[in-house]
């Protein structure tokens, strides 16, 4: 069936729950984008270094990663509604707070709040909407990639309109939109079942005892550390206003949801994943060097065009680490994602740092030799991660209730 499809089942003819879950989604990963277009007016606002300024995203990303073993630990006892109602009173809260800030250290503080109810609204949601989607999870899965573009497209645009006039408009702009999201998802979605097993906060590092499962999380790792060097540190080799900027990432993020949610999956029917997985990181690695090294123009123009790559390696990623692991698919989730959020908070910390202890190009060195190693680690494991994904496809296929990262 053709998820596209606006009968019955459609991903045109859902629940109210479903998109009341789904708008709230786009909103969770505008908040990913939004400071990317005045991550400079930032600076200059609070007198900050650009590494200082970064912080925002590794205090977001590294509670992100360790919240990974608790989310799954307190959906399992508390529901999927309750806990994506949870995350999204944090998120109210903590954008609000951050745009009242006074100094670095107390908006870095309020993003790490915010990164935590992130994590528990993000982890849920795929897995309320596949609950409460009609047709199955093939329309519901895309309705969610849908959101994911469509957020980290729009984030980058919002962050530049409200930024425009202050640096604090965006945060209070996302506590109100997430405040909307909190009130139709307490009208519209009820309480689903609860999973029959308990998740410990152990469950997630077990699963990583998987040799595939392992072996994505390590490749997406190294590959995370060059998505989020592009997402946190370009903004400041560009140099623009924060229309310019936002405009420059809205661009990419239009990209990174058309070959996430169309390109991508043609690509894997016809080349197979792993194929296409090392060569889209083998591309982004030039990509990534070219924009280091060349024209303010060309970094624009590969500033936009990473997006098209970080699209398809996301979707396969994705496809990778739920579909790898003989564990249930919300543990190998959280366990996959417990390792590569580490880097996306490594990466906005060590490129500016970087920077400071060389030149304004090695940074993209280093994020190009990332890119590449996660490759190698596609082509070294990929006998184990082909055997085990085609072993555990069957079994995947019929599964209904899945929980998938937030990219």
């Amino acid at each position: 069936m053709d998820p596209f499809d606006a009968g019955a089942g459609g991903i045109l003819r859902q629940p109210k729950a479903v998109w009341a879950t789904a708008g709230a989604s786009v909103v969770a990963f505008m908040g990913i984008g939004l400071v990317d277009p005045i991550l400079p007016s930032i600076a200059k606002g609070l007198d900050a270094t650009p590494s200082q300024v970064s912080l925002l995203f590794t205090s977001y990303f590294l509670i992100t990663a360790v919240a990974m073993l608790v989310t799954g630990f307190v959906s399992s006892r508390i529901g999927g509604r309750r806990t994506l109602l949870l995350g999204l009173a944090f998120v109210v809260v903590f954008a609000g707070l951050a745009g009242t800030s006074n100094s670095v250290a107390e908006l870095v503080g309020f993003r790490a709040g915010w990164g935590l109810g992130n994590a528990l609204f993000v982890s849920t949601a795929l897995a309320v909407i596949v609950g409460a989607a009609a047709g199955g999870s093939a329309a519901a899965i895309l309705l969610y990639e849908s959101a994911l573009g469509l957020g980290m497209a729009c984030g980058p645009l919002l962050g530049a309109l409200l930024g425009n006039q202050s640096w604090r408009y965006p945060f209070f702009g996302t506590a109100f939109l997430m405040a909307v999201g909190f009130l139709c998802i307490t009208v519209f979605l009820k309480e689903q079942p609860k999973p029959a097993r308990k998740t410990s906060l152990l469950d997630p590092i077990k699963a990583l005892g998987h040799g595939g499962l392992a072996s994505a999380a390590a490749s997406a790792f190294f590959y995370n550390y060059t998505f989020f060097t592009v997402l946190a540190f370009t903004p400041f080799v560009l140099n623009m206003t924060p229309y310019k900027s936002g405009a420059v990432f809205f661009a990419w993020g239009v990209l990174l949801a058309v070959f996430s949610v169309i390109v991508a999956p043609r690509m894997q029917a016809r080349f197979g994943s792993l194929k296409v997985l090392g060569g889209s990181l083998v591309l982004l690695a030039a990509d990534v060097l070219v924009l280091g090294y060349g024209s303010h123009t060309a970094a624009v123009v590969c500033t936009i065009l990473s997006g098209a790559f970080i699209g398809v390696n996301n979707t396969v990623y994705t496809e990778l680490a739920l579909g790898v692991s003989d564990a249930p698919r919300p543990v190998a989730s959280a366990g996959y994602n417990f390792v590569r959020w580490f880097a996306a908070a490594a990466a906005p910390y060590f490129a500016p740092k970087i920077e400071e202890w060389s030149d304004i190009h090695i940074p993209f060195v280093v994020a190009a030799v990332t890119a590449v190693l996660g490759a190698l680690v596609v082509v070294v494991r990929r006998e184990a991660l082909t055997h085990d994904a085609e072993e555990l496809g069957t079994r995947h296929a019929s599964e209904d209730s899945v929980t998938v990262f937030a990219n």
